[in-house]
């Protein structure tokens, strides 16, 4: 009898994850197993050697209680760290009665608690050893690869700076560019998720894998309105953000701005050697209101002019107006006209008031 004719082909793919799932837990067992088995065995040469050797320090199986808080389970951890304690409990009764060694015994178990605190963070992510911080890594460098800029057409530049509060690895303040398959349009969202630094971590990642599948999909006025209606179907605790998203004709100069509860953006515009705010571009925060209607603003970058996007951590102070942030901040990128643009997003980022306290990312883009 052949397995489609036995089995519905609806069971079977209801049974296949559950039976891969099974298989994986199996190996894992096995692996945990396999590790204690050897550290118990360890233990017991350490342990022959040191009724041999009676002076042999005890520090010696710290090593290994280090090991097994990287790659055992917390229960397994205990069971071997229980097993060295009980070891040295014997040494010291039987061969070194007259110098009782209770310190030592008390830090190698201070090590296991430490180790076990360890070991269930480790649990509670499914990995064992180094991988748990290997996947931490390759979630940043994602995340930094999404706010790479594509190449933009001579004449034209733009810049990221994205700067984590306190310097940690996560930001809750990201880019997501791209370009369109025949070079013309360039688009580029700025966003801040609520939180910041590790916290907002991987509401950053989840959000900007979205926003990146959408960016180039959909038309520049129904972008806004599609990622708002991503982030009420996550249902986050914390769920909205800001952002602010700009999809540029690099043939012509014209532009569509749209924002969503963000910091407005400025232009420096060459004819009249003056930056704007460019505050008529307004919506509410993405992942709070349903059905929002965001309004867009239709403008040009000349020969000479510049677009600046940035976040409320560059223009946010906790004693002062906002207003009084955005002055402060067109203050610095009155600096960069005379100076040249090159390098003004991680200049502006340096002169924010909240400094390392709080995310900060700012977007350049300009013509020559």
């Amino acid at each position: 009898m052949t397995w489609s004719s036995s089995v519905p082909r609806h069971r079977a793919s209801r049974w296949l994850p559950a039976a891969l799932s099974a298989d994986a837990a199996g190996s894992s067992r096995r692996t945990d197993i396999a590790w204690s088995a050897l550290l118990v065995v360890v233990g017991l040469v350490i342990f022959w050697i040191g009724w041999q050797w009676p002076r042999l320090p005890y520090s010696v199986y710290a090593p290994f209680v280090v090991v097994a808080g990287l790659y055992l389970t917390p229960v397994a951890l205990l069971l071997v760290g229980g097993t060295y304690i009980g070891e040295m409990l014997v040494i010291t009764l039987v061969k070194r009665p007259e110098a009782p060694q209770a310190i030592a015994m008390v830090a190698l178990a201070t090590v296991i608690i430490i180790m076990s605190a360890t070991s269930r963070s480790r649990a509670r992510l499914g990995v064992q050893g180094s991988r748990g911080e290997s996947m931490f890594v390759d979630l940043r460098d994602r995340l930094r690869a999404f706010g790479e800029l594509p190449d933009l057409p001579g004449g034209w530049h733009a810049e990221t700076a994205v700067e984590s509060a306190y310097g940690q690895s996560f930001s809750g303040d990201f880019v997501v560019a791209t370009r369109s398959a025949d070079g013309r349009w360039f688009e580029v969202v700025l966003v801040d998720v609520s939180g910041k630094g590790v916290q907002a971590g991987t509401r950053s990642l989840l959000l900007s894998g979205a926003l990146g599948g959408l960016l180039g999909e959909q038309e520049p006025n129904r972008f806004l309105t599609a990622a708002n209606n991503y982030l009420l179907r996550q249902n986050w605790d914390e769920g909205f953000a800001t952002a602010v998203h700009v999809s540029i004709d690099l043939a012509t100069g014209d532009y569509t701005i749209g924002s969503a509860g963000h910091p407005p953006a400025v232009q420096f515009n060459n004819g009249s050697g003056r930056w704007e705010v460019l505050g008529e571009a307004a919506g509410p925060l993405l992942g709070v209101i349903d059905d929002a209607t965001y309004v867009r603003s239709y403008r040009r970058l000349g020969r000479g002019d510049a677009l600046v996007l940035y976040t409320d951590g560059v223009v946010e102070s906790r004693f002062r107006d906002l207003t009084v942030g955005v002055d402060r901040m067109l203050g610095a990128a009155e600096r960069l006209v005379r100076g040249g643009f090159a390098g003004g997003a991680k200049r502006l980022c340096a002169s924010a008031r909240a400094g390392e306290t709080d995310d900060r990312a700012v977007v350049m883009i300009w013509r020559d």
